[in-house]
């Protein structure tokens, strides 16, 4: 398994943190020319996402199949900071918080509980339980404070008030296992899920009985999805097919693109934030790819 994301901090050299199902974290640097390991750190089961940190150039976070995370300082020879223990399954998703406002993490568990830690005090904020399956992603509102949403096996995306400690949305969003999910940058109202069903679907939380816009075209289960921080409407996605997709949902003609240059599953994508129109993957077949799609030269 692998999965991947870029930092958000170093330019014009570009940090990206990917992590390996066999337990380990690998640091990757891009420059002009090529992509090289900067670091490794290696952990006594499988590493399942991970996310930077939003205050310090040199902390991640990862969350591990032993049902904890791992607190990382790259500038560290030993690496490991700080162990937080408290799923009793996987933990298959893992965010940093993104508003001003607040320094939290949550994530997201196979024990059908999401939770929220202070990485600083090293405590747990609050456990949240409302999902009937695995809970697969959880992604902080870039928008409003102590709001995240969830997506899981039960088929449902659902909103979160961490400050209530509730549920405060429950979109029943696809009829099969939903994998991913993520927020437009541009609207607060708007998100995106991806399911087995292999369709993507744009909801806004104003309205839920019918989804903005439904997309389909890959031929197996979408692992993850990922809105383009430089347009409004422009998302990506990548599938157990083996392709990246890009997606324009406003047109009639959603399908901007696919790139078929994996020969395996792919499994992590995501948007640099720095250089517009770039995009790093990773997939099974144990690669790589950052690459800059054409179809976005052109929106």
């Amino acid at each position: 398994m692998w999965r991947l994301k870029y930092e958000k901090e170093r330019y014009p050299a570009e940090e990206f943190a990917l992590t390996c199902g066999c337990g380990t974290l690998f640091v990757l640097e891009q420059r002009e020319t090529d992509v090289s390991l900067v670091k490794s750190f290696d952990w006594n089961d499988g590493l399942f996402d991970v996310t930077w940190s939003e205050n310090n150039e040199h902390v991640l976070v990862t969350g591990g199949g032993d049902g904890s995370l791992q607190i990382w300082d790259t500038a560290n020879p030993q690496g490991l900071l700080q162990v937080l223990k408290g799923h009793t399954q996987e933990v298959y998703s893992v965010d940093w918080s993104q508003t001003r406002a607040e320094n939290l993490l949550v994530s997201g568990s196979w024990d059908h509980t999401a939770k929220v830690w202070d990485p600083v005090q090293c405590q747990l904020v609050n456990s949240l339980q409302g999902h009937e399956g695995v809970i697969y992603s959880t992604i902080w509102s870039p928008h409003i404070p102590a709001c995240f949403a969830s997506a899981s096996g039960d088929g449902t995306l659902r909103v979160w008030d961490v400050k209530a400690g509730s549920c405060r949305l429950v979109i029943p969003a696809h009829k099969s296992e939903i994998l991913s999910c993520d927020w437009c940058k541009y609207d607060q109202n708007v998100l995106v899920t991806g399911a087995v069903d292999c369709s993507l679907r744009v909801w806004d939380l104003r309205n839920i009985r019918h989804p903005v816009a439904q997309m389909s075209g890959h031929s197996y289960a979408i692992r993850r999805v990922k809105f383009c921080p430089f347009y409004k409407t422009v998302l990506a996605s990548c599938s157990y097919d083996f392709t990246v997709r890009f997606w324009d949902y406003s047109k009639s003609q959603a399908l901007l693109e696919t790139l078929e240059h994996h020969s395996e599953f792919v499994c992590g994508l995501d948007f640099n934030l720095h250089i517009p129109n770039q995009v790093v993957d990773c997939s099974w077949d144990e690669t790589v790819k950052v690459f800059s799609p054409s179809s976005l030269a052109a929106v």
